[in-house]
């Protein structure tokens, strides 16, 4: 059985930091809809109506070009252990850059490192729970290292070379915003 609420419980927010993966989606007005996992170290509950995220550098930055349009985001959670449960959290973002003001208060909450390109602000309107029945039993067994070699093996001086070539407009061919300034 589906239940709503207006802002996250202790209880859901706890639920939130167990779980080792979380699904966002985006979308503007019109194109591509965005639907991206994510992971590691990178999501706080800041409070019972915001959730900040660390995105870090990956093959496209959607998010931010969706978010520049139209910044509704769902962001979605589900147990794989433990008691089934589908959370999802629908809202608004706001997408900061390392030459916004606000960068360096993030950075307390989730540290930036090698790689990190934005932080969105998530403001929450809606959380949904649902059943999760369907959703299998998986064994988490560690986190990728993958992404974090590859950062490094690239550098500051690479990574921003990166995000010139790759990670400046969505599929859609619209701004992301990394680089203005």
């Amino acid at each position: 059985m589906s239940k709503k609420f207006l802002e996250l419980s202790d209880e859901l927010s706890r639920f939130i930091s167990d779980q080792k993966i979380f699904f966002v989606a985006t979308a503007a007005p019109d194109g591509k809809i965005n639907l991206s996992p994510k992971g590691q170290d990178s999501l706080r509950v800041l409070n019972s109506k915001e959730i900040l995220w660390m995105n870090l550098t990956g093959s496209g930055n959607e998010t931010a070009a969706h978010l520049s349009e139209s910044n509704r985001i769902t962001m979605m959670w589900c147990a794989f252990e433990g008691p089934p449960r589908i959370l999802r959290v629908y809202g608004t973002a706001q997408v900061f850059h390392p030459r916004d003001a606000r960068w360096s208060e993030f950075s307390t909450q989730i540290p930036a490192r090698l790689g990190t390109r934005q932080y969105f602000l998530v403001s929450i309107d809606l959380i949904k729970t649902s059943c999760g029945e369907a959703v299998p039993f998986m064994d988490y067994v560690k986190d990728r290292r993958g992404l974090s070699e590859w950062s490094e093996k690239k550098g500051e001086k690479g990574i921003l070379e990166y995000w010139q070539g790759r990670n400046q407009l969505s599929l859609d061919g619209k701004p992301t915003g990394i680089l203005d300034s």
